[in-house]
């Protein structure tokens, strides 16, 4: 696999869990912040918040500081950025592909319709 299909791989990886979806948008709410004050607001403890906090460091989705005993998070925006535009070109091709299934089977019903007239 190279390097582009890894690091697609960690991004959506990291995306498709929605407590990690939660995680970013409680970052984003308030900015940096640590995985205990993250914990107080989830129903997972504080170490799972960490765990998933990992995952969304290797994906290059938050960025961890340290601060005196404390690690505090934050979302890397152009990461996040990154991956809308690339969900954008994902949703467009799709877009473009159901348009395709459409027009043929649109196609198909009217050569339908036009056989059984007959």
């Amino acid at each position: 696999m190279t390097r582009t299909g890894e690091d697609a791989d960690r991004l959506w990886g990291a995306l498709g869990d929605p407590m990690r979806l939660r995680l970013l948008d409680l970052l984003l709410e308030r900015g940096e912040t640590t995985a205990s004050a993250l914990a107080t607001e989830l129903p997972i403890t504080r170490q799972g918040i960490a765990k998933h906090l990992q995952v969304l460091q290797r994906a290059d989705l938050v960025q961890a500081r340290r601060a005196g005993r404390e690690t505090r998070f934050i979302v890397r925006n152009e990461r996040v950025a990154q991956a809308q535009r690339q969900m954008a070109l994902i949703a467009t091709r799709w877009d473009q592909r159901l348009g395709s299934i459409k027009r043929i089977a649109e196609a198909a019903h009217t050569s339908s319709r036009a056989t059984d007239a007959e």
